[in-house]
């Protein structure tokens, strides 16, 4: 089993578990750059380490972002995206100021 690329194991389990997960701004709104982008691909992997989970692949635009993500069975895919989207929001609003315009308007 070693050998298969891509499979984990826990004590009593072997799997291979994947969300794709979307995140968009409020009304679409055109908010990242690059930079935005960049920081925010850090901000969700240093999340996702937490949950034991791992950030597979990390895609994003000016109003959304994609993430697959390889997750434990432990976690629960609800408290794993309420820290990905309230970590992520909260780092960048502090260390971009300039996002909380976007918010309110």
């Amino acid at each position: 089993m070693a050998d298969l690329e891509g499979i984990r194991t826990g004590r009593h389990c072997v799997f291979t578990m994947h969300a794709h997960l979307v995140f968009v701004t409020k009304f679409r709104h055109k908010v990242f750059g690059d930079r935005h982008l960049s920081r925010m691909e850090q901000i969700m992997r240093d999340v996702c380490a937490d949950f034991e989970a791992e950030l597979v692949e990390f895609n994003g635009e000016n109003n959304h972002v994609h993430l697959l993500v390889n997750y434990p069975p432990k976690v629960a895919v609800a408290r794993l995206v309420n820290s990905l989207k309230g970590v992520s929001s909260r780092r960048l609003r502090q260390e971009f100021p300039d996002l909380v315009r976007h918010y309110y308007r």
